[in-house]
C-alpha cells in the first residue's frame, strides 16, 4: 500500500537573538582584520559585550526581523522629525543622514573623555583670557605672537574688552578619535560657533521614536539636562532675574539653519536675525510688534567678522550696529564671546600640552594630536624629513599650497610636491605637520549586514548655573563611508550616528527629565516684527494659492466648451490678470485648458499655485521655529512633476493640492495656539481672501450676470451649499450678492472677512498712548462702516473696487505698523516702547 509523502517542515527563522549572534560573528571577522579598533569587537569578552547584542537583538526585532527595516524607520522619523541640513552652495535642503544603530558607550571609559572635555574646556577659557588680556604666556616666551596673531580669527579690537558676566567661552566642543589602542585623542577644537548640538537631540530624538523602550532598557543616559544647563548657565551671568535670550542665526540659507531653528524651539530661544535686532543707548532690542524689547543674551551661530559693522567688517549686511557698544557696557552677554575663534587653529594644537602645564596645572587628559608648527626653523625641518609619514594642513583656515585642505604627504609627487616644499620654504608659518591618525570602526547597517567603518566623535560641554563645565552624556558620530580608517581621508562623513552612554545604574527620567523650578506662565511671549511678516504673508500666499486653485478647477471644467463663452473668457481674464498664467497668456490667448495648466503647474508663473506654494515654502523658512512639523511637512513636501494636458490628469492633479491646502487650514484652525501669531497669519488670509471675494464678485455677479457666471462665482467662493440651502427656487443675483458680500455668517463672505480683521486688530497691541487708534484700526472701521451701510442690490463694480482697494490698503497700514525693519523701528517717539 503506498503511503503519501510528507512535505519537508520550513526551517524555523532565527529568533532576534540568534540572528543577532550570527551578525556579529560574521562583523567580528571582518573587522578584526587590518591594525584598527572596533567599538563592537572590542567588548567582546567583556560586559559591554552584553550591550551590543541587546542591541543588535532589539533593533532587529524592531525592524521586522531585519536591521534593513529598522534603518528605514529609523530614517522616517528623522525626516517626520524635519532634521535637515544643506551643502554649501545650495538652496535646497538634504535629509540628515541618520544610522539606525547608535554608537555605544560604557559610562566608564565616558567619564575618561568627560573629564578631558571638561579640562579641554577651562584650558581654552584660560588661554583666551591671556591672548586678550596680559600676554603673559608672550612675555614668558611660551606662545609665539605669530600663533595667534597670525590667525585670521583674531581680533586686536577685542583686546582688553572683558566678555560680559567674565566668560568668554559658554559652550565647547571637540573633535575626538579612538585609535587602534583604544585612547581618544582631540582631533580639533570648536568655540567660534560650535554646531552640532541640535544635531545631537534630534538623532536622539529620532531614535528613541522607534527604539525608545530599548534604549531605556539599555539605561542610555538622557541629553536634555545638558541644554537646560547650558541656557541656565548663560541666564545666571545676564544682570536681570529673567533675562530674555536669543538664538542670532546668519539667516534660513545657512548650512545649518534647521538645527539653529530646532534648538531655539527647544531650549525656549528667539530665533533672530541681525535685522530684528537693534541697539538703543548701549542696550540691545529686538523689534516686535509691541516695540523694541530688551534682549541680555545672544546664543551667536553669525562668525564674528559679520557681528558688527561698525567693530569688524564694515561690509556685513547681517550683523548688528553697534553690538560692541552694548557688550561693552556689560548690557548683553554673547555666547561664545567675539574672537574666540583664535584658538581653533591647528598652530595652536602644538604647544597645547604645555599650556595645559602652565593653565591648567597638569597633562591633558585627552591628548592631541602630534603636531608641528613649521612657524619653527627646527620643526619645520623635521616636517619635510618626515613628509610622507605625515598630514600637511594649513595653520590657520587657508593656505595657498593647499586649496583643498589639508593633504597626505605621502599622497604627494612631482609638481605638487615640489610645490608644497617650495610653500613650506617660503611661508613655513602658514603649515603645520601633523601625524596620521588611525580610527577605529564601529557597526553600520549597510544591506542588512553590519560592516565596520571609521567614525569621529563630537562632543559638547557647556557652564551650568554655577560656572561649571558640564558635559553632553553623547553626541554625535559623523561616519566614513569606506574603510580607509585614516582620519585625513574621511573628511565630513557621510552619515551619522547617535551616541549613547550607557549607564552602570537605571537612569530615573523623573530626576534626568522634569524640573521643578519651572513657574507658571500665561502669556504667550513676545512676537519678532519678521516673525509676524513671514506669518502675515504665509497666510496670504496659501490663500491666493487655493483661490488660484479654484479657478483652476472652474476653467477645467468649463474649456470642454459646455459653458457659457461670456463666463469663460472672465475665468481666462481672472487667470491672466492674477499673474497665475500671464506669461503663457501671450502664446496661447484665451485657451482656456493652456491658461488653467499654466496656472497650476508653470513654476515661471509667480502666481501660479506651483509658484506660490514655493513662496510659501520659502517665507516659511524663515519662521521654521514657530512651525510645528506636521506644518512644515506640509509646506516641504515635493510637488508632483507637470501634469500632461489631459484635462482629466489635471483635474486629479489639482483635486490633490486641493487636499493639501484643506489641510493647511485644518492645522491652523485646531493646532495653533491663539497667540498674536496665529492672528498674523489668520489677517494674512482674511485681508486676501476679503480682496479676492471683492475682486471676483466685481467679475462675475455684475448687473448684467448670467445663470453660469453666478454659479462660477458660487463655486469659486465655497459657497453652492449655503445659497442652495436657503434659495432653493434659484439663483438670484441680489441673492446671490447677499450671501457673499454681506452675510456676517458666511465664513466666506466680505463682511465675515471684515468682522475677524477688526477682531484680530482689538486685540495687538498699540504703542499710542492717546488713546488714539492707530492707521490699521482706522481702515477697519471704514470697512466696518462701509459693510453695515451697504446694500446688495447696489453693490456694483465701484463699490467691489473701493473695498479691494482698501483691503490692499490695510495690509500696506498693517506692514508698516506692526513689521519693523531697520532704521523704521528707531524712528519716532511711538515704536520706543523699551521692556
Amino acid at each position: 500500500m503506498a503511503t503519501a509523502s510528507r512535505k519537508p517542515a520550513s526551517p524555523r527563522p532565527p529568533s532576534p537573538r540568534e540572528a543577532a549572534e550570527r551578525l556579529m560573528a560574521r562583523y567580528v571577522d571582518a573587522s578584526g582584520a587590518g591594525d584598527r579598533g572596533d567599538m563592537l569587537r572590542d567588548t567582546i569578552g567583556t560586559p559591554a559585550e552584553a550591550l551590543w547584542r541587546s542591541l543588535l537583538a532589539g533593533g532587529i526585532s524592531l525592524g521586522g526581523g531585519s536591521l534593513a527595516g529598522l534603518q528605514a524607520r529609523v530614517a522616517t522619523q528623522a525626516h517626520e522629525i524635519g532634521t535637515a541640513f544643506r551643502l554649501a552652495g545650495e538652496t535646497t535642503e538634504r535629509d540628515w543622514p541618520l544610522s539606525a544603530l547608535p554608537l555605544l558607550i560604557a559610562e566608564r571609559e565616558w567619564r575618561q573623555i568627560e573629564a578631558g572635555i571638561a579640562q579641554r574646556a577651562e584650558l581654552h577659557e584660560r588661554l583666551l583670557a591671556d591672548i586678550y588680556g596680559p600676554h603673559a604666556l608672550l612675555e614668558e616666551g611660551m606662545l609665539p605672537a605669530a600663533v595667534f596673531a597670525g590667525s585670521p580669527n583674531f581680533w586686536r579690537g577685542m583686546t582688553n574688552v572683558p566678555p560680559p558676566g567674565g566668560r568668554y567661552l559658554h559652550i565647547y566642543a571637540a573633535d575626538i578619535g579612538r585609535g587602534p589602542d583604544g585612547e581618544w585623542r582631540v582631533l580639533g577644537d570648536h568655540v567660534r560657533m560650535p554646531t552640532g548640538a541640535g544635531y545631537a537631540l534630534e538623532n536622539r530624538q529620532a531614535q528613541s521614536r522607534v527604539m525608545g523602550d530599548l534604549l531605556n532598557r539599555l539605561n542610555v543616559q538622557r541629553l536634555s539636562p545638558f541644554f537646560s544647563a547650558f541656557r541656565d548657565g548663560i541666564a545666571a551671568v545676564c544682570r536681570r532675574s529673567d533675562p530674555r535670550i536669543g538664538l542670532l542665526t546668519p539667516g534660513r540659507y545657512n548650512q545649518s539653519y534647521a538645527e539653529q531653528a530646532h534648538l531655539a524651539r527647544t531650549m525656549g530661544m528667539l530665533l533672530v536675525e541681525g535685522e530684528d535686532l537693534a541697539v538703543v543707548e548701549d542696550k540691545l532690542f529686538v523689534r516686535t510688534i509691541e516695540g523694541l524689547k530688551r534682549v541680555d543674551a545672544l546664543w551667536r551661530r553669525l562668525d564674528t567678522r559679520w557681528l558688527d559693522p561698525l567693530a569688524f567688517d564694515s561690509s556685513s549686511g547681517i550683523g548688528v550696529p553697534g553690538m560692541m557698544d552694548a557688550m561693552a557696557a556689560g548690557d548683553c552677554v554673547v555666547a561664545n564671546h567675539p574672537g574666540v575663534g583664535v584658538v581653533e587653529s591647528r598652530a595652536l594644537a602644538a604647544f597645547m600640552p604645555a599650556l595645559a602645564r602652565r593653565l591648567v596645572h597638569t597633562g591633558l587628559l585627552l591628548p592631541n594630536i602630534a603636531t608641528w608648527w613649521c612657524g619653527q626653523p627646527t620643526e619645520c625641518a623635521e616636517v619635510e624629513d618626515m613628509l610622507d609619514r605625515l598630514i600637511v594642513a594649513p595653520a590657520f583656515g587657508d593656505a595657498q599650497a593647499l586649496p583643498a585642505g589639508p593633504v597626505l604627504g605621502a599622497g604627494l609627487a612631482g609638481p605638487a610636491r615640489q610645490r608644497l616644499l617650495d610653500e613650506l620654504r617660503r611661508r613655513p608659518q602658514d603649515y603645520v605637520g601633523q601625524e596620521v591618525v588611525r580610527l577605529s570602526t564601529m557597526p553600520v547597517i549597510r544591506d542588512g549586514e553590519i560592516v565596520p567603518r571609521p567614525f569621529v566623535l563630537r562632543v559638547f560641554a557647556a557652564r551650568d548655573a554655577d560656572g561649571r563645565w558640564v558635559t553632553m552624556p553623547g553626541g554625535f558620530a559623523r561616519i566614513g563611508d569606506d574603510e580607509d580608517v585614516r582620519a585625513a581621508t574621511m573628511g565630513e562623513g557621510t552619515f551619522s550616528a547617535d551616541v549613547c552612554v550607557v549607564a552602570e545604574k537605571p537612569v530615573d527620567i523623573r530626576i534626568t527629565e522634569l524640573r521643578s523650578d519651572v513657574r507658571i506662565r500665561r502669556n504667550p511671549g513676545i512676537l519678532q516684527s519678521r516673525a509676524a511678516d513671514n506669518l502675515f504673508w504665509l497666510g496670504r500666499y496659501l490663500e491666493r494659492g487655493e483661490t488660484t486653485l479654484r479657478l483652476v478647477r472652474a476653467a477645467l471644467g468649463n474649456a470642454s466648451g459646455a459653458g457659457d463663452d461670456a463666463t469663460a473668457g472672465r475665468l481666462a481674464e481672472q487667470l491672466v490678470s492674477s499673474g497665475a498664467a500671464a506669461r503663457r497668456a501671450k502664446s496661447v490667448g484665451k485657451d482656456l485648458a493652456a491658461l488653467a495648466r499654466a496656472a497650476l503647474d508653470d513654476a515661471q508663473e509667480p502666481a501660479s499655485v506651483r509658484g506660490l506654494l514655493g513662496a510659501a515654502r520659502s517665507i516659511g523658512e524663515g519662521v521654521r521655529e514657530r512651525l510645528s512639523a506636521d506644518v512644515w511637512r506640509l509646506l516641504d513636501a515635493p510637488l508632483p512633476p507637470p501634469s500632461s494636458s489631459d484635462p482629466a490628469a489635471l483635474l486629479a492633479q489639482a483635486a490633490m493640492l486641493g487636499e493639501r491646502f484643506a489641510a493647511f487650514v485644518g492645522l491652523a484652525a485646531e493646532n495653533m495656539t491663539r497667540t498674536s501669531a496665529w492672528r498674523f497669519h489668520d489677517l494674512g488670509r482674511r485681508i486676501e481672501r476679503g480682496a479676492t471675494v471683492a475682486r471676483l464678485v466685481r467679475a462675475f455677479a455684475p448687473d448684467d450676470a448670467g445663470t453660469d457666471d453666478l454659479t462660477i462665482l458660487l463655486d469659486l467662493l465655497d459657497s453652492q451649499i449655503s445659497y442652495r440651502a436657503r434659495y432653493p427656487e434659484g439663483v438670484s443675483l441680489i441673492a446671490a450678492r447677499d450671501l457673499l458680500l454681506l452675510d456676517p455668517w458666511n465664513p466666506r463672505s466680505l463682511a465675515y472677512q471684515v468682522d475677524r480683521i477688526d477682531w484680530h486688530l482689538k486685540a495687538l497691541p498699540s504703542l499710542r498712548d492717546d488713546g488714539m487708534p492707530e492707521e490699521p484700526a482706522e481702515l477697519a472701521t471704514w470697512l466696518m462702516a462701509a459693510i453695515a451701510t451697504s446694500h446688495a442690490e447696489s453693490f456694483g463694480a465701484d463699490a467691489a473696487t473701493r473695498f479691494e482697494n482698501q483691503f490692499y490698503a490695510l495690509a500696506d497700514a498693517i506692514g508698516t505698523r506692526y513689521f519693523l525693519q531697520g532704521a523704521q523701528a528707531l524712528r519716532g517717539t511711538n515704536t520706543m516702547r523699551l521692556a
